[in-house]
């Protein structure tokens, strides 16, 4: 197999290389936050909106030099890679990992971050378009809530449990509840759900992560006249909605077929993945 290379705090290494210490705060601590984006004809779709969202987390987490993380900073970056890894012209999945540099113990002896920029080719999609995805509610372990939820955080423990629950079980996907009970989230997406003409996506504020891809779905619902409600969303929902889908930035829109005995329609989400394709933004007002 071809050697993989990433770019560690701007040297580019083989993937296979040991770059980190046992001391390192991203293993000890999950002290830091990622980025997953997608390289598609030329650039980074929705980069501004990535870069917001990652300084906007640095600045949550108490990070210095966070203005360095800019436009020319990802484009630079990510496109060496991408000739490195001889990636020109196709479709590339970006993992951009940030964490604090140095020692110490819960107090950290530094807040410089580290970084840490992979490229690779995206899995495809699970399903197509005729034929959705079958989930399941996670229902172990709910997310606690806070200012924090809306980061994309390392600290990822109960994703991997849900996800060890979705392999088990043989779904596609599943969705989390927060403390509440209320839905939060899919394992690495954001949730829709279409009920009574209505656009419903669970509020930032109920402990889900502000998704890039959220925020553009709900941008292209509204300029196809949709009405849409970021509210706080019962599962039992679930069991009335005519249609559900699931977003992020990689995949785009994903329709969900059905749960348990539910199934539903792909209307609105297939408008919106056809949408996608052609959306762009000048630059966000």
């Amino acid at each position: 197999m071809p050697k993989t290379y990433i770019n560690f705090n701007g040297n580019i290494v083989p993937e296979e290389q040991e770059i980190f210490s046992i001391e390192n705060r991203a293993v000890r601590y999950g002290d830091g936050l990622f980025e997953t984006m997608l390289f598609k004809d030329g650039e980074i779709r929705f980069l501004n909106f990535h870069l917001e969202r990652l300084q906007k987390g640095m600045i949550a987490l108490h990070f210095d030099d966070v203005n360095l993380f800019d436009e020319f900073f990802f484009r630079s970056k990510v496109e060496e890679l991408i000739r490195k890894n001889n990636m020109v012209g196709q479709l590339v999945r970006i993992r951009l990992t940030v964490f604090r540099n140095g020692g110490g113990l819960y107090s950290p002896n530094s807040n410089k971050p580290s970084y840490v920029f992979q490229v690779s080719r995206p899995e495809p999609n699970l399903k197509d378009k005729k034929v959705g995805l079958i989930v399941d509610l996670y229902t172990e372990y709910k997310k606690p809530f806070s200012d924090l939820s809306k980061i994309k955080s390392l600290n990822s423990q109960i994703y991997v449990l849900a996800g060890i629950h979705k392999k088990k079980m043989g779904f596609d996907d599943v969705l989390l509840l927060n403390q509440e009970g209320f839905l939060c989230e899919a394992l690495s997406s954001n949730i829709f759900v279409h009920y009574e003409k209505t656009l419903y996506t669970p509020a930032i504020s109920e402990g889900c992560i502000e998704g890039v891809m959220r925020r553009v779905v709900i941008d292209m619902a509204i300029d196809e006249g949709l009405e849409v409600v970021e509210a706080q969303i019962s599962p039992q929902i679930m069991k009335e909605a005519e249609e559900i889908f699931l977003t992020n930035a990689v995949q785009g829109v994903q329709w969900v077929m059905g749960y348990k005995q539910k199934r539903y329609f792909n209307k609105i989400s297939r408008i919106l993945q056809n949408k996608l394709l052609g959306w762009n933004y000048n630059e966000p007002e």
